[in-house]
């Protein structure tokens, strides 16, 4: 389990079980328990509100919409359902390293969703996506890989980028660590949740981060939303 020395004013140098090597049907039950996880605590919401704002009204085709570490693909057939219930024609993508996980969110979807295993910094999109997003993918990066990823999207996406992910606190990670073990759920979710907390960015950290990658402070947003969720988005004009 994590360490409970930790010093939250700087990210924890932890490894996440997940990210070691490991069977399918292991892979298959974490990411069915990080799904309910999301479904719990509303992961969803910061990445539908933004969508909500940022719809492009004039775009003659289908809004492409690439999510970038799709993992068990729940979030991105979240948005197909967003996109469903307001008639906006998408076109959707997901992109994932691992391609266990790929194989587990295509078998998971009956949908047009395009599911890829691949490398995002080595991934060109056919077309270039409207709109980026990510959701717990970030803090799985050393700072200069979260530089390029943002230099990447800033490249990559037309209209905008949204990244989800959490917020590093000392308070998340001990309540998650004790709701983990109570809910029952997947070990390997019992020690990655907390490590996935304490390797998390905070405010100031995402500042300096964004403007490593050649942006303004008055051209990306940093926002904070309960339960322990801090987001970066930015909106081109």
């Amino acid at each position: 389990m994590p360490h409970d020395g930790l010093d939250f004013r700087q990210r924890a140098q932890l490894s996440e079980l997940m990210d070691e090597p490991c069977t399918r049907e292991v892979i298959e039950a974490c990411l069915r328990d990080l799904a309910r996880v999301n479904r719990w605590f509303g992961a969803y919401r910061p990445v539908l509100r933004w969508l909500d704002e940022v719809r492009p009204q004039t775009v003659s085709e289908p809004v492409r919409i690439l999510d970038v570490g799709c993992g068990y693909g729940d979030g991105l057939r979240r948005i197909e359902r967003w996109a469903r219930e307001r008639g906006i024609p998408v076109e959707l993508t997901g992109i994932d390293l691992n391609p266990d996980s790929i194989a587990i969110a295509t078998s998971q979807s009956d949908s047009r969703i395009r599911w890829i295993a691949g490398n995002v910094f080595a991934y060109r999109p056919p077309r270039p996506a409207h709109l980026i997003v990510s959701s717990l993918f970030t803090h799985h990066l050393g700072d200069s890989d979260v530089v390029r990823f943002v230099r990447w999207m800033e490249e990559n996406a037309q209209m905008g980028w949204f990244i989800n992910d959490l917020s590093r606190a000392a308070v998340p990670y001990h309540l998650f660590r004790w709701f983990a073990k109570l809910a029952g759920l997947h070990p390997f979710v019992q020690h990655d949740g907390p490590v996935s907390i304490a390797r998390a960015f905070v405010p100031g950290e995402w500042r300096q981060l964004c403007t490593q990658a050649g942006l303004t402070q008055d051209q990306f947003e940093v926002c904070s939303y309960t339960p322990a969720r801090l987001c970066v988005s930015r909106r081109k004009p």
